[in-house]
C-alpha cells in the first residue's frame, strides 16, 4: 500500500463504514490501493471481507441520538 494513496482515500483502518446501498456497520481492517478489507461490527469472528471502496460511505447514527 503506498503513502500517496493513502492520503487521496478517505479511508483508514478503524474507519466504519457502511454500503451506500444499506447494510450492516463495518469496521475497516485494512486499506490495499481501491479495496478495503472490513468486518461487520456484530460478528464476533470479525470475519474478514474485500469491498470496493467506492461502494461505501463513512457510518453514521440516523436520527437524533443523545440530543435533549
Amino acid at each position: 500500500m503506498s503513502d500517496t494513496y493513502q492520503e487521496k482515500t478517505m479511508f483508514k483502518p478503524d474507519d466504519f463504514v457502511q454500503s451506500k446501498t444499506g447494510g450492516p456497520k463495518m469496521q475497516v481492517l485494512g486499506v490495499d490501493g481501491t479495496t478495503l478489507y472490513c468486518a461487520r461490527v456484530n460478528d464476533a469472528e470479525k470475519q474478514e471481507v474485500a469491498i470496493a471502496a467506492d461502494s461505501v460511505n463513512l457510518y453514521h447514527e440516523e436520527g437524533d441520538f443523545g440530543v435533549c
